[in-house]
């Protein structure tokens, strides 16, 4: 059980939930929040999150990405304690519980009505469990051509910040494109982090991340310009509402991410960026919750 856990990476969790707690405020600030609908979105993006990691896991370890080389900590592939068969097992097994929880989420949002609506979550949940999987896994894995990012950003930024406010209310709200944009940047900027810390072991193993293709220098210049779009974004997207003083209380979050740009433009160590994983995952996650507060409470 401990080695599921640990290739479950919990850790991920709080990043991935950001943007359905994020889309969840401004639906419960315009008096459309739905509990049930709450709960399940939660779990199902926790779902799509476990399947990406095991995907992940299995993938780069059948391809033999993960390695001597790779600085991060060992993978459950990697390190022997589960078998590559276990592993594509516990991925199938993890993409039908969550497909029957998008189910329920979509049954929950909208019953028997607007069956339009449903039939267009159907194929979005089915699409993403399987960009989900198709990250590492396979011939055509996008992860090993640099489409890792575009994934991170459409499904737990756009996705998730639009879709759930639309789940609650069945409005397109264009004001919070921005929001989904400022998260999924976030997300991608964690992402951008690892691929940055990976880029020698990656392109030794032929994993073509971004990074990869860009090259160090460029790969920071990049990092820069995803987590500067990332905090105007969510800047605009309060300024378009006209919020009061008090909504503005996330701001606070933007210090850390401030401080984080300026040692990755100083760092020289890749495996010095293993710990920015963390606090740019968090720093969002609170950012998040600020935002949600900001708007509820306050």
């Amino acid at each position: 059980m401990k080695h599921w856990i640990q290739a479950a990476r919990l850790r991920t969790l709080p990043l991935s939930v950001s943007g359905i707690i994020a889309g969840s405020a401004v639906a419960a600030y315009h008096n459309e929040f739905n509990s049930w609908i709450f709960i399940a979105a939660i779990l199902t993006t926790i779902g799509l999150q476990v399947i990406s990691n095991f995907a992940n896991d299995y993938g780069d370890g059948v391809k033999g990405t993960d390695n001597e080389d790779r600085v991060g900590p060992k993978r459950a592939l990697q390190a022997g304690v589960i078998t590559p068969a276990a592993m594509k097992k516990a991925i199938i097994i993890t993409s039908v519980i969550t497909f029957i929880l998008a189910l329920a989420l979509i049954f929950l949002a909208f019953k028997d009505s607007n069956l339009g609506y449903s039939i267009f979550f159907i194929l979005l949940g089915i699409v993403a469990i399987g960009a989900a999987i198709k990250y590492t896994v396979g011939k055509s894995a996008y992860g090993y051509n640099g489409l890792g990012d575009v994934f991170v950003f459409i499904f737990f930024g756009l996705v998730s910040v639009i879709g759930s406010y639309f789940l609650y209310t069945k409005v397109f709200y264009i004001p919070i494109v921005f929001l989904g944009i400022s998260i999924g940047l976030l997300c991608v900027a964690v992402l951008n982090l690892n691929n940055m810390r990976d880029r020698e072991s990656d392109k030794k193993a032929n994993k073509n991340t971004l990074v990869v293709k860009l090259g160090a220098s460029k790969a920071k210049k990049y990092h820069n310009s995803i987590l500067v779009g990332a905090m105007i974004a969510i800047v605009v997207f309060t300024i378009l509402n006209k919020y009061e003083i008090s909504h503005w209380i996330y701001i606070v979050t933007f210090a850390p991410l401030i401080k984080h740009l300026s040692f990755v433009n100083q760092n020289e160590k890749a495996k010095d960026l293993d710990p920015e994983l963390k606090k740019v995952a968090l720093t969002t996650f609170f950012m998040t919750v600020l935002f949600s507060l900001g708007l509820l409470i306050w």
